[in-house]
């Protein structure tokens, strides 16, 4: 119980870092977003926000339902910003000497995954992998 408390920790810390980030420094994220996204800046600006209001849910220790909820959320988050990690690997290996490479890319978009079920496992909406909580 204790590693899935400090997971919920991780997780508010990570993502409340990744959402600052988002609003204060948006020209990186903005780069990476899929062409067929409208409103690249107002959808770094919303996902910023989005992964603040997460993490906020996941590490507040009082609403185990407020908890899951934002589990959830990041969950969803995860998997909706796969295609922008995705497209930011192919913008990359486009380029002469292909940026960042596929030393960074390919464990980047290998442990989405984890990304999508570690919320949902550290608050005990799931056990890992997969397994409805009963």
């Amino acid at each position: 119980m204790r590693v899935r408390r400090s997971s919920c920790a991780v997780l508010a810390i990570l993502y409340a870092v990744a959402g600052t980030l988002h609003l204060i420094i948006p020209a990186p994220f903005v780069a990476i977003v899929p062409d067929w996204v409208p409103a690249p800046a107002l959808v770094v600006m919303l996902t910023g926000l989005a992964e603040i209001a997460g993490a906020a849910g996941i590490g507040q220790p009082w609403k185990p339902r407020l908890r899951a909820a934002a589990a959830w959320g990041l969950a969803a988050y995860a998997l909706c910003v796969w295609p922008a990690n995705v497209h930011h690997m192919l913008l990359d290996l486009a380029k002469p000497g292909h940026g960042l490479g596929l030393a960074y890319h390919l464990p980047r978009l290998a442990l989405q995954p984890v990304l999508i079920l570690w919320p949902l496992w550290a608050t005990s909406v799931t056990t890992w992998p997969f397994r409805p909580r009963t």
